[in-house]
């Protein structure tokens, strides 16, 4: 890893399955990376206010409620709104394939199905973010 990143973790909507949200922030942590997690219920503005105040490389999306291709695009848009368009989005959930294919075509870096190794989407994230740098 170039530098230790920020990463934003962030759990949009109702959704109040923080399960994986909390082990995801764990590794993350474990891995070298600074993580703030904001914690449930968070809207697409406060997600992009905490990226901004945080000075986040990265902003990781759980959602397990469905409406992924609603708050996972509007999230990236109001990112784009506060000039952070070169914040890196990923996401994970129950995300069916079409969907997530949708959501990378609209700017979302990658998505992270059930039973994804930690470990890969750690590797994935540090790859990623040294290729920005």
């Amino acid at each position: 890893m170039k530098r230790p990143y920020r990463v934003v973790v962030a759990k949009p909507g109702l959704d109040g399955h923080d399960r994986g949200a909390k082990v995801i922030t764990r590794a993350l942590r474990d891995h070298g990376f600074e993580v703030i997690y904001t914690g449930l219920h968070q809207t697409p503005e406060q997600i992009a206010e905490t990226a901004m105040q945080e000075d986040a490389d990265a902003v990781g999306l759980s959602l397990l409620s469905g409406a992924h291709l609603t708050l996972f695009p509007r999230t990236v848009e109001e990112l784009k709104n506060r000039d952070l368009a070169d914040i890196l989005i990923f996401g994970g959930g129950v995300i069916p394939d079409a969907d997530a294919r949708a959501l990378r075509e609209q700017g979302v870096g990658n998505i992270f199905g059930p039973g994804s190794s930690l470990k890969v989407i750690c590797q994935w994230l540090e790859e990623e973010l040294d290729n920005r740098e």
